[in-house]
């Protein structure tokens, strides 16, 4: 939320030569002098912005930067936006939805390090088997095929943003800066919208790094779902011990994974969640906590709460003979998640009255804790830096522009934002949502000289799933009000199938999912036929 994927490509045996000297190549002149007459020009694929063929962009050589993306039109204003998750996207596709004037409208690049969004909330789905990886990760393409945004496929190395111009001042006066991606094409921007989330932070706990899995990306729900398979074969030829899984963090994210994990082993299995706190779902509304409740004690599930992981490690008697490679759409990397590879958590008391444990587990989750993308980034010039806060998120005001940067609009996890109670607005899905809506309206509004509007969060309720037939949604607009068990779970889907990205894309996950739904209630008829005509 992260292969979409379906497939696993080798490491290397799909990476060409070209792609790879291009990026070498960019980097090698970026900085230099050419002494011939004419600019050297190379040519960059990027998605066409009336169909879904591949265009040819022209790019020139700079003195200094390297080769130049030369955008269509050099008279409308140009948004580039860094990052394709809800922040991102989402603002892509509200800009494309407002009303322009045909020389206003804005010439609008999405630049992404994956070929397809993610959405993240239903990543537990592929787990379980309700969804297919194209219901929940479209690519680029297919979602802007019928936009004006173009699409580049990229890592963004640095931005250099610029500080001589007044908010106010036309597009042909300054631009607001540029972006230089790892390919070695640089990106001058009049408006940027920084959309780069987060990723997992590993470096909490000595051996979580080496040994435990994030799950925040698809390319995370397909490491977990490719180990669990091969624990489950492994299991399936020796009959071996129960397999164990450890999911660290007992929040939204760790909670859900509980829920759908345990079901999917049922007694083949045990999970154990650990959490520092107490209590599972500290900051979910008590509907939604005692519905999860209700669900993971009737599972194989035991609840370690009151523990944080000092540490983790190989469990003696471990054999590399045992270890797997298994490659993904990004990286090969070592599985040793099976019935004969374990490893050992140190567990230690957060609480008083509480003894220090230790556990072995096949596979470990870890769901606490993330880190900002942006501090990763670079800078030309220190002056010109980013105002960051501890987290590594630009701190914005309330208009969602970085302070200092009137140019420069973050949203999501790349944001810090606080709310009228001064606490930092979580980096949710709904965050981004409308987060994106206000920072495309702004964006229109500073292209047209109207006043800017300040973002107001509003916090529609919440929602988890836990299992196939199982979720809690806790609606805001009706206090005390809790939908569960299948009902919280029907509600869900359909609340997503709404925030899905497209209209296109909503009708044939719809069609997907009631065809699904049909097919299922025809089996499960057939199944009680056939029970009733046996046992009579």
């Amino acid at each position: 939320m992260a292969a979409a994927h379906g497939t696993m490509a080798p490491a290397l045996a799909t990476r060409r030569p070209f792609g790879k000297s291009k990026k070498n190549f960019g980097r090698f002149y970026a900085g230099q002098t050419f002494k011939c007459g004419r600019p050297f020009r190379i040519f960059a694929r990027v998605e066409s912005s009336s169909n879904k063929d591949s265009v040819e962009i022209s790019q020139e050589s700079d003195r200094t930067m390297g080769s130049l993306f030369t955008w269509p039109d050099k008279q409308k204003p140009r948004v580039c936006i860094l990052g394709g998750g809800f922040g991102g996207l989402y603002t892509a596709l509200r800009l494309e939805s407002l009303l322009w004037a045909d020389n206003k409208k804005p010439q609008v690049v999405l630049i992404d390090k994956s070929e397809n969004f993610v959405f993240k909330p239903l990543l537990y789905e592929l787990l379980s088997g309700e969804v297919e990886p194209w219901e929940i990760a479209p690519s680029f393409k297919d979602l802007l095929g019928k936009t004006d945004v173009q699409f580049i496929k990229d890592k963004v190395k640095l931005i250099q943003p610029s500080d001589n111009f007044r908010p106010n001042e036309s597009r042909n006066v300054s631009s607001g800066g540029n972006v230089q991606l790892e390919s070695g094409v640089t990106i001058e921007y009049d408006w940027l919208v920084l959309a780069l989330g987060a990723e997992a932070k590993l470096d909490l706990v000595p051996g979580a790094a080496e040994y435990a899995l994030p799950f925040s990306t698809l390319d995370d729900a397909l490491k977990v779902e490719l180990s669990l398979k091969m624990l489950e074969r492994a299991q399936f030829r020796k009959k071996s011990l129960p397999i164990q899984v450890a999911i660290v963090g007992c929040g939204y994210s760790g909670v859900e994974l509980a829920a759908t994990i345990s079901e999917r082993l049922q007694d083949r299995g045990i999970v154990y969640g650990i959490n520092v706190d107490t209590n599972i779902c500290p900051t979910a509304p008590p509907g939604n906590r005692e519905a999860a409740l209700k669900v993971l004690s009737a599972r194989n599930i035991q609840l370690l709460l009151g523990y944080y992981v000092n540490c983790i490690k190989e469990s003696s008697g471990t054999d590399d003979s045992d270890k797997t490679i298994i490659g993904s759409t990004d990286e090969t990397f070592t599985d040793t998640r099976n019935s004969h590879w374990k490893f050992v958590l140190v567990l230690q008391p957060a609480q008083r009255g509480l003894e220090s444990k230790t556990i072995e587990a096949d596979l470990i989750l870890w769901t606490v804790g993330s880190k900002s993308l942006l501090p990763q980034l670079e800078s030309f010039n220190l002056g010109n830096r980013l105002p960051l806060n501890s987290r590594g998120q630009a701190e914005v005001d309330d208009t969602l522009q970085v302070k200092g940067h009137p140019r420069i609009f973050a949203v999501g996890d790349s944001a810090a934002l606080r709310d009228s109670s001064s606490q930092l607005l979580p980096a949710t899905a709904q965050v981004a949502f409308q987060q994106a809506d206000f920072a495309g309206w702004n964006i229109w509004a500073s292209i047209n000289d109207r006043p800017l509007l300040p973002f107001r969060f509003q916090n529609l309720g919440e929602m988890m799933t836990l299992g196939t037939d199982a979720a809690a949604v806790t609606p805001s607009f009706i206090e005390g009000l809790t939908l569960d068990g299948p009902v919280g779970h029907a509600a869900r889907k359909i609340a997503y199938l709404i925030r899905l990205p497209t209209d296109e894309h909503r009708v044939k996950v719809g069609i997907s999912w009631l065809t699904k739904s049909a097919v299922d209630s025809i089996a499960s008829l057939q199944s009680s036929i056939s029970k009733t005509l046996f046992s009579s």
